[in-house]
């Protein structure tokens, strides 16, 4: 298993809406997208803020995307 790298928010929901996630509300600092198919992604978007990596791995589990096709959406494949 390769390891995650350290992502803002930004990058986090520009992966997420590559796979077709759109935004739905955000409250304060935390942003929901939802999928046509009904999946439903909270991110917390703090500018500049790092994401940690076990919360990056609860985001891509409950958007059912492994590591590795994040890793190859995020580096812009």
């Amino acid at each position: 298993m390769m390891r995650l790298p350290a992502v803002t928010a930004a990058e986090v929901v520009r992966v997420l809406e590559q796979v077709g996630f759109h935004r739905v509300r955000q409250r304060g600092s935390h942003l929901r997208l939802r999928h046509a198919d009904g999946r439903v992604v909270t991110v917390p978007v703090h500018p500049g803020a790092v994401i940690g990596r076990g919360l990056l791995r609860k985001v891509l589990r409950d958007a059912e995307l492994s590591q590795e096709e994040f890793l190859r959406l995020l580096e812009g494949g």
